[in-house]
């Protein structure tokens, strides 16, 4: 079964300290639900349209495991914590198949 990726953008952030507590659930939240964080952070560079924005890749064993994460209770509580504080771009997709 193909790996699926998690790729969180974020736009803008309002509210720094929203953020801080929203990462203090999700991150539990995540990798209770079997994501492992690959990578986070501000980009090293950006390409073509590609903005210097954070920038989250969590992987899972596959893309049901990745939505039931997002759809769980544990990162719904983050979600709710997090609120307004952020505008944030966030993708499930699945890996290619090995060749």
């Amino acid at each position: 079964m193909p790996k699926a990726y998690w790729i969180a953008v974020y736009r803008s952030i309002n509210d720094p300290a929203a953020l801080l507590e929203y990462g203090k659930l999700a991150g539990p939240a995540l990798q209770a639900a079997g994501g492992r964080f690959l990578a986070r952070g501000l980009p090293a560079i950006a390409y073509e349209a590609g903005l210097k924005e954070r920038t989250v890749l969590i992987e899972f064993d596959s893309v049901e495991q990745a939505i039931a994460a997002h759809d769980g209770a544990g990162y719904q509580a983050a979600l709710q914590a997090l609120g307004d504080a952020a505008e944030r771009d966030v993708r499930i997709i699945e890996s290619m198949p090995s060749r």
